[in-house]
């Protein structure tokens, strides 16, 4: 008996123009046959964001170097200067 476990980019898309969503499957298999299959979804932004006590904002790069090689592609294609700086001011308008 041969069981494996491989994790299947399954759906990317692109929401709000910045949000990247991911799907992500884990199939196990045994002797090459499906026998399990689990999905997990999670949404990637450009920045997480704060603001410090006198109102400054911080905005840190979102890792991305542990995930799939498709979605670094798709986020440094879709995460253009122009569509990080609508983020930015996006998330500075929005009441914490």
């Amino acid at each position: 008996m041969s069981l494996t476990k491989e994790n299947v980019v399954e759906k990317i898309e692109v929401v709000n123009t910045w949000n990247i969503q991911i799907c992500l499957d884990t199939v196990i298999k045994e002797n090459s046959v499906e026998i399990s299959r689990s999905r997990h979804r999670h949404v990637l932004t450009p920045f997480s964001s704060s603001k410090d006590s006198d109102d400054k904002w911080t905005h840190t790069d979102t890792d991305i170097s542990a995930e799939d090689d498709t979605v670094k592609a798709v986020c440094n294609a879709v995460w253009s200067d122009t569509i990080k700086n609508n983020y930015k001011q996006f998330i500075e308008t929005q009441e914490i």
